[in-house]
């Protein structure tokens, strides 16, 4: 059994981009522990959104079969307001409590600010001297976000992907727990969208459904 962490800055960030292949991760026995660091309300000034999408999470967490989810329930869309020591800290407690094998997070050139602090807080916080077993480090695309990503920056370019044409459905039920976050087609985060998503990225590479993850640093 791998251990597996994923660090997200939002609720849903932990599915949107690669959700089904934390399920597959489950299914094979691996435990997938998520942390997810801000509260994604307080931008958007609506009064007891926060405890919707901090349900929404957990029941998503339990149709993915994650082993654990973290809510830190940070400022959302301020992540640049926090010394990033300190983000660094305290994902680095939960590296040095998990141990992983395996971590994912967002890709750092998205255009939500909060995506990229998050990236370069598990990437500082996994150094190899600090956590030398770890065996992969990927980071994965959030549709509407890593697609609108600054146009004179590095683009997300995979190097790997997963096949997901047996877990793309859990997928899409955990999506259905986040009301408040699913949009109508054609919005990168409607059901049909994430769907033919995978699809599109399934037949690059010859399978029925696939998610791309772009890997910085893998030790065999």
């Amino acid at each position: 059994m791998r251990t597996v962490l994923v660090l997200a800055a939002h609720p849903d960030d932990e599915l949107l981009g690669a959700g089904a292949t934390f399920a597959r991760h489950t299914a094979e026995g691996d435990a997938v522990h998520a942390v997810v660091l801000t509260e994604g309300a307080s931008s958007r000034y609506r009064e007891g959104l926060a405890s919707e999408l901090a349900k929404a999470a957990k029941g998503a967490a339990q149709v993915l079969g994650l082993a654990s989810l973290r809510l830190w329930r940070l400022p959302d869309q301020r992540l640049d307001s926090l010394p990033l020591i300190d983000v660094v800290q305290r994902v680095e407690a939960v590296v040095d409590e998990l141990r992983p094998d395996l971590v994912y997070t967002h890709f750092p050139g998205d255009v939500n600010a909060d995506h990229g602090i998050v990236a370069r807080a598990a990437w500082t916080a996994c150094r190899p001297y600090v956590l030398p077993r770890l065996r992969r480090f990927a980071v994965f695309e959030t549709p509407s976000s890593t697609e609108w990503a600054w146009a004179t920056g590095k683009m997300f370019t995979p190097t790997l992907y997963v096949d997901v044409s047996g877990t793309l459905a859990v997928k899409l039920e955990a999506m259905r727990c986040y009301e408040t976050e699913v949009r109508d087609h054609p919005h990168p985060r409607s059901l049909r969208a994430l769907e033919e998503r995978a699809l599109y990225w399934g037949s690059r590479v010859g399978r029925e459904a696939a998610e791309p993850l772009q890997v910085l640093r893998e030790v065999y």
